[in-house]
């Protein structure tokens, strides 16, 4: 995936998941979800010029998950 910054490609990265071209999908496997996993999330969004992401976390009892959107999208 590229990644982009001010509308211009700065490199190359390789995302967890990706749905329908345009879903991040980042799973993780911790006892205690904290909000740098979250913002880490929403700066993938950015860098892959994304719309939505899910983060999702399997180290815990019941599954957990979060909707991630990019607020400065551009298609």
């Amino acid at each position: 995936m590229p990644i982009m910054y001010k509308a211009k490609e700065i490199g190359l990265r390789r995302v967890d998941f990706l749905a329908q071209n345009n879903i991040s999908e980042q799973p993780k496997a911790l006892v205690n979800s904290e909000d740098i996993h979250l913002a880490q999330a929403m700066n993938y969004l950015e860098a892959y010029n994304l719309q939505a992401g899910l983060l999702i976390n399997f180290g815990v009892k019941s599954l957990q998950f979060k909707r991630v959107f990019n607020k400065s999208w551009q298609s």
